[in-house]
């Protein structure tokens, strides 16, 4: 077996509800408590990955798989997208992931980042959460084993791009075509390692948005606003479809 990439040692302060994170050669990361603990360590995890796999496009979005297609939802903290996933995941879409979307822009497929669904409030009743709910002080996270629907584990090509709002006092959810050179900005906007590629991350941006559909998605109650994804997703043209994937 090859050693490993990354090597972590996470330590409990006798006592306290603080941990020390250590990686080797590396400044130990002091966390308050469990909820910390988690973001820190997700948060090197996430720069270290885009240093090894600098030739992929690291777009800050939650993926998922629907009829052997991809699409990303995008959006600001606070716009309801773990939430919008975790609903997403009971009505026949699959999880690649709810924070990191790695892009090869060569094939415009999205490989697959499966680790804990993470959400910061509880979900309506009518998407419970399971009994392995792991609750740390900030945050509920969801392991992949006890999702809907389960995780795909190999990259899945790129359809559609929805850029989320909520609207929770809205009456309903809408979806609206966006051009492409708004997608591109706001697609530019979220990538990771945006340095990393030509023309500072423009270029793959641009060639992202080129070969997909993009949308402003803004959310309402959760049925109708799965239901309003799903009908998106099975409407794109044929033509566009081809071109997405």
């Amino acid at each position: 077996m090859e050693p490993a990439d990354l090597s972590y040692t996470v330590r409990r302060a006798k006592g306290t509800a603080a941990f020390s994170i250590v990686r080797e050669n590396q400044k130990p990361l002091m966390a308050s408590d469990d909820s910390e603990l988690l973001f820190f360590f997700e948060k090197d995890l996430t720069i270290e990955l885009q240093r090894l796999r600098c030739d992929l496009y690291f777009v800050h979005s939650a993926v998922l798989e629907f009829a052997g297609k991809a699409l990303m939802l995008v959006g600001e903290s606070g716009s309801g997208k773990s939430t919008t996933v975790w609903a997403l995941l009971h009505h026949g879409f699959r999880y690649l992931s709810d924070e990191l979307a790695p892009v090869d822009l060569e094939t415009l497929k999205v490989c697959p980042y499966p680790h804990a669904l993470c959400l910061k409030n509880e979900p309506p009743t009518s998407y419970p959460l399971p009994k392995k709910t792991l609750y740390t002080s900030q945050t509920l996270h969801v392991p992949t084993e006890n999702l809907p629907a389960g995780t795909t584990t190999v990259p899945i090509p790129l359809a559609a791009i929805f850029f989320l709002r909520c609207h929770a006092e809205a009456s309903g959810p809408s979806v609206q075509p966006i051009s492409r050179a708004e997608a591109g900005a706001r697609l530019l906007a979220h990538a990771l390692n945006p340095l990393a590629h030509p023309g500072n991350g423009l270029d793959g941006a641009i060639e992202i948005v080129r070969r997909t559909a993009q949308f402003k998605l803004s959310t309402a109650d959760l049925p109708s606003t799965c239901s309003v994804v799903k009908d998106t997703l099975r409407g794109l043209s044929g033509d566009r479809c081809e071109r997405a994937l």
